[in-house]
């Protein structure tokens, strides 16, 4: 898909040709809408195709006429099957004469919601200004959906205080991990930021400049949060994984008791079902009945040393 806009009476309008200065946004776009673009800005083919792959690194390129800066900006994740909320894919935004170039393989609110930000704001002859705060915008995304992250955080660790359940557990392994794709799409994306900022090949009034670093700011603060959220969350994972073995092992610790309680009746038993005459009261007249007794009197002692024991916590 390509939209086109250009400034029109102090704001951004839709329309169907390309102007001199205009802001062409693609998302997952066609054979033919590369071409049309390609022949308009006559930019290098791979700034508009290596956005489109899902595994590009944010980066910033150059040619002799035009620029590239290629970001990971967040996306929600729209699948309902997916066990991610969200996920970050790439963004490139490409300089050239007094215009703009957006492209993205996907729908992501980065451009979307910013078009109703922007409009009457900032005009696209003034290139790098637009895209920074285009950046800017990404940004404040990030925080937004890791505030987000955060809520669904604490309700599954409000859910599993509760109970432990393998569900809560591992819905809260997959925010791990998008915390994870957050982290390092943000780390490499303030290192892109940081080479643009001193690219030579970027002459940036100091408006421009003060963009810039409004949005390094932003990025730089969403990978602080991230990575905050992301080592509580691990403290977490790693208090209910221990949590879990210390509510086994208190099990098995009252099995163990069990099983040395059952263990001097049942020796006894076995004993004296060997069909010896030389048993010790083998022809009593209640040899069943003190039998009984001392297997009694066994498992008591027994049971009443475990307690004595758990009580001054040694068992």
């Amino acid at each position: 898909m390509i939209a086109i806009y250009r400034w029109e009476n102090g704001g951004l309008k839709e329309t169907p040709e390309f102007a001199e200065s205009c802001w062409i946004n693609l998302v997952e776009p066609t054979t033919t809408e590369l071409e049309r673009v390609l022949t308009h800005s006559n930019v290098p083919r791979d700034f508009l195709t290596d956005p489109l792959d899902t595994d590009e690194r944010p980066r910033f390129d150059y040619d002799d006429d035009s620029s590239m800066l290629i970001v990971h900006v967040p996306c929600p994740v729209e699948d309902e099957n997916s066990p991610y909320p969200y996920r970050t894919v790439p963004l490139g935004i490409i300089f050239f004469a007094k215009s703009v170039i957006t492209v993205c393989s996907a729908k992501t609110p980065v451009t979307t919601a910013f078009l109703d930000q922007i409009r009457r704001v900032c005009p696209p002859s003034d290139s790098y200004r637009f895209a920074f705060r285009l950046l800017w915008h990404g940004g404040v995304l990030f925080l937004r959906y890791l505030n987000d992250i955060h809520l669904r955080t604490n309700a599954l660790e409000e859910e599993l205080h509760e109970t432990i359940s393998n569900e809560a557990l591992l819905k809260l392994l997959t925010i791990e991990k998008t915390f994870v794709y957050f982290t390092t799409s943000l780390k490499a994306d303030t290192i892109a930021l940081a080479r643009a900022n001193t690219a030579r090949q970027l002459v940036l009034s100091e408006d421009d400049r003060d963009q810039l670093e409004d949005a390094m700011v932003e990025y730089q603060q969403a990978l602080e949060t991230a990575t905050i959220h992301a080592n509580i969350l691990n403290g977490t994972l790693d208090t209910f994984a221990s949590l879990i073995n210390n509510n086994l092992n208190n099990v098995m610790k009252y099995l163990t008791a069990a099983t040395i309680l059952l263990a001097a009746p049942t020796l006894i038993a076995s004993i004296y079902g060997m069909n010896l005459a030389t048993l010790p009261f083998m022809h009593h007249a209640h040899s069943f009945a003190i039998v009984m007794g001392i297997s009694l009197v066994l498992a008591g002692i027994i049971g009443a040393v475990f307690f004595v024991l758990s009580r001054k916590r040694r068992f």
